[in-house]
């Protein structure tokens, strides 16, 4: 996932949703401050608001129920798919319109007339809203792939202690324990192998593969001062999740917490599945406050820049301390059914 697949997911958030309502009531003050006839204006409003926003809402339902059929269209097709939807809901909407004005003695004029001054007024609508979404896009995308370009750096920065410590830890299991040496090397051919292909979206199974090898490297160095404890379903959804997005939080409760600590301690990777989304709690022992590092801090805003870069902002990451551990937990969202 390298840039934003899904222009369309955008209008389902709150932001947008609220931005569609109050731009249809300020269309609808704007129709009601000159009426093509005279009358209450405050009718006119009602009137022009409710029409407003059975286009807009309208319009929305159909998108969404559409929108695995136009998530396979090229941008440029989808804009204009977009808009002759609107021109259709704004089309059934005037003629609804009319004929309850008409059944009410208050249609003037002829019907044609009037459906085809709301199809001017709905396509004007239309263009300014298609201009400006499309520009609000190319932002996102360009904001979206500056952030990718940035992990990438980060990315090419591959932390030279760990990669010393695993070599040492090789070395001197090459004699006494020539198996565990091979698997040691092995899994950090995967880690360095991930860690270089940059920034996509990899199966959530894959990913908790790759924090496991990271995790049995450093319990083969670490030995008896590290205990891990896995909380994982035996079924993981079929979910696609920001590569290397949980193995840098289990890399810094090694670093800040576990290699700290002369008698060692534990760390928890526990997976919880809800309806919306998953849930990846990984937790640690801690050093006193006198030995407690500030590189939480960086290694924690790093991991949310690149969640929240590769789930369209809809991730979440929050750390904090919790009875006497230190508590991070990652929520990432399920693909909409």
């Amino acid at each position: 996932m390298n840039t934003p697949t899904d222009p369309l997911a955008a209008l389902w958030r709150p932001p947008a949703l609220m931005g569609v309502l109050l731009g249809g009531e300020a269309l609808a003050a704007i129709m009601a401050l000159s009426p093509p006839t005279g009358g209450d204006r405050l009718v006119h409003f009602g009137l022009a608001s409710l029409g407003i926003q059975w286009v807009a809402l309208g319009t929305l339902c159909a998108l969404f129920l559409l929108r695995r059929q136009l998530g396979r269209l090229p941008a440029l097709r989808l804009a204009w798919a977009c808009l002759v939807l609107f021109l259709g809901m704004s089309l059934l909407v005037a003629a609804a319109a009319w004929s309850v004005l008409s059944l009410a003695g208050d249609a003037d004029g002829s019907r044609d007339a009037f459906v085809l001054r709301m199809l001017a007024l709905a396509l004007v609508v239309g263009l300014i809203g298609l201009l400006t979404y499309q520009n609000y896009w190319r932002s996102r995308q360009l904001a979206v792939r500056t952030k990718q370009l940035q992990l990438e750096a980060l990315q090419a920065r591959i932390r030279p202690h760990f990669l010393f410590n695993t070599l040492n830890t090789g070395a001197a299991l090459v004699h006494a324990r020539p198996d565990e040496a091979e698997r040691l090397l092995l899994d950090l051919a995967d880690l360095f192998r991930s860690a270089l292909r940059g920034p996509q979206s990899i199966p959530l199974e894959e990913e908790l593969a790759l924090t496991r090898r990271y995790l049995e490297i450093e319990a083969l160095r670490f030995g008896p001062r590290l205990q891990l404890v896995w909380q994982i379903p035996d079924t993981l959804p079929d979910v696609q999740v920001p590569s290397l997005s949980i193995q840098p939080l289990a890399e810094n409760a090694i670093r800040h917490g576990i290699e700290r600590l002369p008698q060692g301690g534990a760390v928890d990777v526990a997976v919880h599945v809800h309806m919306a989304a998953i849930e990846v709690v990984i937790g640690n022992d801690v050093p006193t406050a006198a030995g407690r590092s500030a590189g939480y801090a960086v290694g924690l805003a790093s991991a949310r820049e690149r969640v929240h870069a590769l789930t369209d902002g809809r991730g979440e990451l929050a750390a904090g301390l919790a009875e006497g551990r230190y508590v991070v937990r990652l929520r990432l969202p399920l693909p909409v059914a």
